[in-house]
């Protein structure tokens, strides 16, 4: 069972088909939270180690579809934006502007890691119109060390159990799990002391 399951997965990443398929998938959970593009990218990773697919075609199809796809969700932002809002909604919306001018590419990039979290600061950065300007540099350094982290953390666990692919994508996953929930923390952290600091 284990062999065929190594087999199946290890023909479709020999496919041309796959970056396509990593293209796809990043693109759509930039915008759709629910689409588990890091799985994927790790997966491919992993079977890079073997040989197939590369490893550089895997994190530029990866960078290419997240760059993509917060693009679109900067842009569904932007136009929920323009909406009338509440008194409450808009002291929100103006303290998370004040946070992306102070801080946008250190919060792009580190929301990048944390899956929900990236497609609610893009979305966001659209609503209170962060200049787009300032926004794809940062989303464009945020996809590409992405795309590598993910494939690297899935090529490291593929080479470490080069006989037994299924143990070096479980290790991938899991790390990349343990790095992702890591980050989150430092995040809340980071705003939580931030927040005091200037409550006082």
């Amino acid at each position: 069972m284990n062999d065929w399951i190594v087999d199946t997965v290890e023909g479709a990443m020999g496919s041309p088909w796959v970056f396509a398929a990593l293209f796809a998938f990043a693109a759509i959970d930039g915008f759709f939270p629910l689409m588990p593009s890091e799985s994927l990218v790790i997966t491919a990773g992993v079977f890079a180690a073997t040989g197939a697919p590369d490893l550089a075609p895997v994190i530029a199809s990866a960078a290419a579809g997240a760059f993509a796809g917060d693009h679109v969700a900067y842009a569904i932002g932007r136009g929920a934006g323009s909406r009338r809002r509440s008194r409450k909604q808009a002291r929100l919306f103006t303290w998370a502007k004040g946070m992306l001018d102070r801080r946008g590419g250190m919060i792009l990039v580190v929301c990048r890691y944390i899956p929900g979290a990236r497609t609610a600061i893009t979305m966001t950065a659209g609503a209170v119109a962060y200049p787009l300007r300032r926004f794809s540099p940062f989303d464009a350094l945020a996809a590409v060390s992405w795309a590598a982290y993910s494939a690297l953390v899935g090529y490291v666990g593929g080479a470490a159990f080069e006989d037994d692919p299924i143990r070096g994508l479980v290790l991938g996953l899991g790390l990349g799990l343990a790095l992702a929930v890591a980050a989150l923390v430092e995040l809340v952290r980071h705003t939580r002391r931030r927040h005091m600091a200037a409550a006082r």
